[in-house]
């Protein structure tokens, strides 16, 4: 193994931080709200990044406590798959409820979200980062006190009138956006499984230029 981190490190840098390989349990998060109303929405993208995962590796969501659970294994990790019913503004409570369950810690969380900075098709890893006026990230941020968790940023775009934010990540995606979304689904479950062998920097490294 010390072969294999001095390797990754000259390439990359010391400040790389190597996945404790010791936890291979990590827990994934996508935000959304639940009903039939919020499908497909804009807002919901991190139900509609699991729903795929799920889907290509034959797992099936279960109504479990603030949650739809399910898990899958990928290279000897095991990645927990959560979608809060808790809607979006009280996210936190059921990350914070998973990660004590599961035992899970902080750097081995990934949260899923949309984010109406970024120009549609944007996606972007962070290892931290300020709410932005997401109420999703607003109440885990409140819920774990701080921000210094992972989050994988969807872009969505910004195309909308003053005053119209709400109305428009509660719409669907435009015509013209909606060929691009099973490409961008599978890039982000990628990027995904990619967090939970190399970690945060390598997989900024190689996926947030592109």
């Amino acid at each position: 193994m010390s072969l294999i981190v001095n390797f990754l490190r000259k390439i990359f840098g010391f400040r790389v931080k190597i996945p404790d390989l010791k936890n291979m349990n990590y827990l994934v998060v996508g935000l959304g709200n639940i009903g039939p109303e919020y499908k497909d929405t804009r807002h919901n993208i991190g139900f509609m990044i699991l729903d795929e995962f799920a889907r290509q590796e034959g797992a099936k969501f279960y109504n479990e406590r603030l949650a739809y659970y399910t898990e899958v294994s990928y290279k000897a990790r095991t990645l927990f798959l959560i979608k809060p019913t808790t809607y979006m503004n009280l996210s936190g409570k059921a990350l914070s409820h998973w990660m004590k369950a599961l035992k899970i810690p902080i750097e081995n969380v990934l949260v899923l979200v949309d984010d109406i900075a970024l120009p549609f098709g944007t996606l972007r890893l962070k290892p931290k980062g300020s709410a932005a006026g997401h109420n999703g990230l607003k109440h885990v941020e409140l819920v774990l006190g701080h921000n210094n968790y992972a989050r994988l940023r969807f872009g969505v775009s910004n195309d909308f009138p003053k005053g119209r934010q709400v109305d428009y990540v509660l719409d669907g995606f435009d015509k013209d956006e909606l060929p691009a979304l099973p490409a961008l689904i599978d890039r982000s479950i990628e990027m995904i499984k990619s967090f939970a062998t190399i970690g945060t920097e390598l997989t900024m490294t190689k996926f947030n230029n592109k």
